[in-house]
């Protein structure tokens, strides 16, 4: 087996890996120093559940509510870039949503009581393998491209709301500019226009020579 066939694998293993906790966080794993910085967190909010990973065809979306500050950039940019107008409802990554619903568990200024606190979370596809919301599709208007990630035909799509039903996230919107379906495309602009790094994108080939040393054995 080649070294590059070898290292192709060890990736596989290891998205496969992150696709079983995708979404529930990290705490309770012991992550080393390394891996940390790697995943650019830390072991207190690593153990206070503020850090969330997503295992994508890209790379590791890594999400640090710790660092969150809540200020939107990624809702308004994901819609700028991709609809050519800024929209909270039509973004393809949530976190204004979050603040006031507490859906999937995150954002809910709740338990009054015991002094919690908001909670700012941006939360996006799961990019499932395979996808409810593309088997819901009575038309097959969801596929996945030629780099695995699952997108909604625009042409094909006929805008019934059976993916937005089918989605155990709720990440699938009926965008008001485009009149259809509209979910994460995995560009990444999320990412690149988050000032604070609450979002990062870790390539494959460096989770997976992390992860050797992490879960050896």
């Amino acid at each position: 087996m080649s070294t590059e066939t070898k290292m192709t694998l060890d990736a596989e293993m290891t998205r496969r890996q992150f696709m079983k906790i995708s979404g529930k966080g990290l705490a309770g794993l012991a992550l080393s120093a390394s891996m940390l910085k790697l995943l650019g967190c830390t072991s207190g909010q690593v153990n206070r559940g503020q850090v969330a990973t997503w295992a994508t065809p890209r790379g590791l979306l890594v999400v640090n509510a710790g660092i969150c500050t809540d200020c939107q950039r990624c809702e308004t940019n994901c819609t700028t870039v991709n609809d050519g107008v800024a929209s909270t409802h039509n973004s393809r990554i949530k976190m204004s949503r979050n603040l006031f619903s507490n859906r999937n568990g995150f954002g809910m200024f709740a338990q009054l009581r015991d002094g919690s606190h908001w909670t700012s979370f941006p939360d996006t596809c799961r990019q499932c393998d395979p996808p409810p919301c593309g088997m819901a599709c009575p038309v097959g208007a969801i596929t996945a491209d030629n780099n695995g990630v699952k997108v909604v035909n625009a042409n094909t799509c006929i805008a019934c709301g059976m993916c937005v039903n089918a989605c155990p996230w709720d990440m699938i919107t009926i965008n008001t500019t485009t009149g259809k379906a509209s979910k994460c495309i995995n560009c990444g602009i999320c990412v690149e226009g988050c000032p604070s790094g609450a979002l990062s994108i870790v390539p494959w080939s460096a989770v997976a020579a992390a992860a050797q040393r992490e879960w050896r054995g």
